[in-house]
């Protein structure tokens, strides 16, 4: 769908101001960052701040925590599967190292596994790949060259974005391991940006004082899982991969170690008891609980079930009182809503404005500030765009991008986004894109150390299902960073405590009993069932007969 006749008039006031404001950037005059008080200030619309939105949690380890309601609903619920009806005493595959997720943190932890001498099988919801990092698009941050950048810098950068709330270790171990991270990949055939010389082109994001994103054009996870698939799937032999297998309940030993998993196959309807040395979580986000009634950037996938599995293991939670919601997803054409429009449009120059034509942020600031003041501007100042179906956006103004760097930028550096809004008849090196905050990553979740293990032996923890390195904020292009280095630690930590710590016991899944009972006992049971598995879009006849938040059990 193009714009309609209202909104093409609407741009026309957004090309009014365009020259100004493109000479204003050539000058270094365009709006000022806001200072740590009007940050703080500006916060206050965030839709974290909303105690509404959340509640106290009544049972697991970390009792008393005040999470979104969304996310309370699935960690306050019984298990998917009855506990005692599952056959321990029947394994149907062993392995040495069971990684939970096929995404970017899961295949390169299978990696890493297998390269330290572990049998590895990767058992995930969908397909190999199909995963939030499929869908990250402006870039992966690492101090590896120049413009008088280390990661001392990047420290800064991360520990400031997160509000000083981070876990300092884990913040170290993010930047330090970073320009290896970037050379490994490239050591593997990753195709990033590079200029004519030959060296990896690097920009700004938000919240960043030096220019360390790299970047594959707009593509930027999809060319990172590239690379890392391609390589797991030429391992045959050692590394097995199961798709449409979710996992629906860790097993621990009688010795309380981590030990396998059931896994439920989406296709033939039958659980599999998997029994391993040590596992590694690596599920992902949540973005389909849509918190708050949000639109998402997340894939079909992302429902929060390696924290579900976690923390009825034992594993306590953190920072989980905080989600982002990325300033620019797509609001119009409805079609594509919630879609993400990277950072990337910002960090080259495209201005965000308001109705009036205006600019009214730096678009550089943190992520939680600019969705502040997006959503400050829509719902408060009520100098948002109204869309033909009643909502409300904001212009992303990326014509600025080639008046300022050349005709043909915005698709030969864009080519994903000027693909998808063609199909619309949106050009967007000639049309702003109209956005909106969309909720986009799980700040939080399961606690972990810089080795990646939990509290639970044998478990351990990467990528987004974990929470610490980010604080209360994530920074652009660390997320990318975050999969490849605690997966490839995640890898490495697995494989050895396989070797070297392993202790056999007969399997349970007593702690799953334990956790039904607290259910029960505390009041909040409301027949729900977790994992959710697969988001729930369809109406209550249909529901009954999918693996949804209230269905237990299998079709046959």
């Amino acid at each position: 769908m193009p714009y309609t006749e209202e909104l093409k008039r609407l741009i026309k006031v957004v090309e009014s101001t365009r020259a100004e404001r493109v000479e204003r950037k050539r000058h270094n005059q365009e709006v000022p960052f806001l200072s740590l008080d009007e940050r703080k200030e500006m916060l206050r619309y965030h839709p974290d701040v909303k105690e509404e939105g959340r509640r106290e949690l009544r049972v697991g380890p970390s009792k008393g925590y005040r999470i979104a309601h969304e996310m309370a609903d699935v960690l306050e619920a019984k298990c998917r599967v009855n506990p005692e009806a599952i056959d321990l005493s029947h394994v149907d595959c062993e392995t040495d190292v069971l990684i939970i997720g096929g995404g970017g943190a899961g295949t390169s932890a299978a990696l890493l596994a297998e390269q330290n001498g572990a049998r590895v099988m990767i058992a995930t919801k969908l397909r190999h790949g199909d995963a939030n990092t499929m869908m990250a698009e402006g870039g992966i941050q690492a101090a590896t060259k120049g413009h008088k950048d280390s990661p001392y810098y990047h420290y800064l950068d991360v520990m400031g974005g997160g509000h000083f709330k981070n876990v300092p270790e884990l913040v170290e171990t993010l930047v330090n391991e970073a320009p290896d991270v970037i050379k490994w990949l490239e050591g593997l055939g990753c195709n990033f940006s590079k200029s004519e010389d030959g060296t990896l082109k690097t920009i700004h994001g938000g919240g960043t004082c030096r220019k360390r994103m790299h970047f594959a054009a707009d593509i930027t996870g999809a060319e990172m899982m590239r690379t890392i698939r391609d390589e797991a799937r030429n391992r045959k032999g050692v590394i097995t991969v199961i798709e449409f297998s979710p996992a629906v309940e860790l097993i621990l030993n009688e010795h309380g170690h981590c030990a396998g998993a059931v896994l439920y196959n989406l296709e033939t309807e039958e659980y599999l008891v998997v029994k391993a040395k040590s596992v590694v979580m690596a599920t992902g986000g949540c973005g389909r609980l849509h918190i708050q009634g949000f639109m998402t950037t997340n894939h079909y996938g992302a429902t929060a079930d390696g924290i579900v599995l976690g923390y009825r293991a034992g594993v306590k939670i953190c920072f989980l009182h905080t989600v982002q919601y990325h300033p620019t997803g797509i609001v119009f054409p409805e079609q594509a809503e919630g879609i993400l429009i990277t950072e990337k449009f910002r960090g080259s120059g495209a201005n965000l404005v308001n109705i009036d034509g205006q600019q009214f942020v730096n678009e550089r600031e943190p992520r939680d500030v600019e969705a502040s003041s997006i959503i400050k501007e829509c719902i408060v100042r009520a100098k948002g765009i109204p869309t033909p179906t009643g909502k409300l956006g904001i212009w992303l103004d990326s014509p600025m991008i080639d008046m300022l760097s050349g005709e043909g930028t915005v698709e030969r550096e864009f080519p994903g986004k000027f693909i998808l809004y063609k199909r619309f008849d949106i050009d967007i090196s000639k049309e702003p894109m109209l956005i909106y905050p969309t909720l986009h990553y799980q700040n939080g979740g399961l606690e972990y150390d810089s080795n990646c293990r939990t509290s639970v032996p044998g478990l351990f923890v990467a990528g987004e299902v974990g929470g610490g390195v980010h604080g209360e904020n994530r920074l652009m292009g660390n997320s990318l960073l975050d999969i490849m280095v605690f997966g490839r630690i995640a890898g490495k930590s697995a494989a050895q405590y396989a070797k070297e710590s392993y202790r056999d016991g007969k399997l349970t899944l007593e702690h799953a009993s334990k956790y039904n009972s607290e259910v029960e006992a505390s009041g909040v049971d409301q027949g729900r069932v977790a994992p959710m598995i697969l988001p729930d879009y369809t109406d209550a006849r249909i529901r009954e007969k999918q693996l949804t938040a209230h269905y237990v059990g299998t079709l046959r």
